[in-house]
C-alpha cells in the first residue's frame, strides 16, 4: 500500500510491480441538475476525478445505482448512458456495478486506475513557497441549491453545468507532463476543507488570494439571496478554528470558498520554478480557468489565511 488512509488522500495506490501501481476511488451523490443525461455524466466525471488528482489513468468503472422504479426506467438509462459515455471519453469501461432500490435516486462509480509507482501525486507533497493553481471556478454547490429552489433555470447555469461535465484529465496531463508531486481535487469538503486536509497531510500553511479565485457569476447573485447549502455549514464547522479571513472578505466569498463542489477542479501546489510550464501545460490540454489562488507557507500545519 503506497497511499492509505492517513493522509485523507483522494485515492488509494497499491502497488502491483516496479511500473505498475493500482489507483482506487468510489464517489457517487443525488443529483443536482434536472437532465438525468447530464447527472449520469457529472457524477461520472467526479468520481473519475480522484483518478486524475493522483496522475493516474482510469481503466476501469463499476455503476453504483440507487432508484426507484417508479420513476420510470427511461430515467435510468439516460443516467447510465450519461455515465457510460463520460468514462469512455476518459478512455476507460464499464464492467458492471450494482442497484439497490431506493426512492431517492444516486448514482456514481467505484473507479481503477493505473499509475507508475515513482510519478503518483498526493496531497502530501506540497511544499512552502509552492504556488497554488486552480483549475476551474467554484461556486456549484449553490448553483445546485438555487436550481434545486427553482431560483435559476439550468440554461442559466450552463456554464457551470458544462465544467461539472468535464473530466480532470487535461489538468492530469499537464500535471505529469511537468512533474507535479501534489494535488487535490475540490469537491464536498469544499476550496477550503480540500486545501485544509493537503495542508494537513504536508504540514504545511496556506495563504489564499480570495479575490484571484474564478468564481461563477450566477454563484455570487444566488449567494447573496441566502441560497446557501447546507454543507457549507458543516463544511464551515470542521474548519473552525483553521481559517483566518481578513477583514475585507465578506460573508458571500467565504459562503463560496466553503462551499461544497461536485466534480470541481485541481487544487495543484506547484514549485515556482514549474509554474509557468505547468500555466502553459494547462493551456494547450484547454484548461482556460487555471490560475494562481494562493501559496503554501511554512505553517502552521493546516493554518489558512484568506487575503
Amino acid at each position: 500500500m503506497l497511499v492509505g488512509i492517513e493522509t485523507s488522500d483522494d485515492a488509494a495506490v497499491y502497488q502491483l510491480t516496479d511500473s505498475i501501481a493500482l489507483v482506487q476511488t468510489v464517489d457517487f451523490f443525488t443529483p443536482i441538475v434536472n437532465d438525468a443525461y447530464i447527472f449520469g455524466q457529472i457524477a461520472a466525471a467526479n468520481a473519475l476525478s480522484d483518478i486524475y488528482a493522483m496522475g493516474g489513468k482510469p481503466i476501469t468503472a463499476l455503476n453504483i445505482v440507487s432508484f426507484w422504479p417508479k420513476l420510470g426506467f427511461e430515467v435510468l438509462e439516460q443516467i447510465l448512458k450519461g455515465g457510460r459515455d463520460k468514462v469512455e471519453e476518459a478512455g476507460a469501461v464499464i464492467v458492471g456495478g450494482h442497484t439497490v432500490e431506493d426512492k431517492e435516486p444516486k448514482y456514481g462509480l467505484a473507479v481503477t486506475g493505473l499509475v507508475h509507482p515513482q510519478k503518483i501525486i498526493t496531497n502530501s507533497a506540497a511544499k512552502p513557497g509552492d504556488q497554488l493553481v486552480l483549475t476551474k471556478a467554484l461556486g456549484t454547490g449553490i448553483l445546485a441549491t438555487a436550481l434545486k429552489g427553482e431560483e435559476v433555470r439550468e440554461k442559466d447555469i450552463a456554464d457551470a453545468i458544462n465544467s461539472a461535465t468535464e473530466l480532470n484529465a487535461g489538468g492530469c496531463r499537464a500535471m505529469q507532463k511537468v512533474g507535479i508531486k501534489a494535488c487535490t481535487d475540490i469537491t464536498g469538503f469544499g476550496f477550503l476543507g480540500h486545501l485544509s486536509l493537503m495542508l494537513e497531510a504536508s504540514k504545511a500553511g496556506a495563504e489564499i488570494y480570495a479575490r484571484k479565485i474564478p468564481v461563477w457569476e450566477k454563484a455570487v447573485e444566488c449567494a447573496e439571496m441566502g441560497l446557501i447549502p447546507g454543507g457549507t455549514g458543516g463544511n464551515r464547522d470542521f474548519l473552525e478554528g483553521k481559517v483566518t479571513f481578513s477583514a475585507a472578505i465578506d460573508e458571500v466569498i467565504q459562503d463560496i470558498l466553503f462551499d461544497p463542489q461536485t466534480s470541481g477542479g485541481l487544487l495543484i501546489s506547484v514549485p515556482p520554478d514549474k509554474l509557468k510550464p505547468l500555466l502553459d501545460a494547462l493551456e494547450q490540454e484547454k484548461t482556460p480557468s487555471s490560475v494562481v489562488v494562493g501559496k503554501i507557507t511554512p505553517g502552521p500545519a493546516g493554518q489558512i489565511r484568506v487575503a
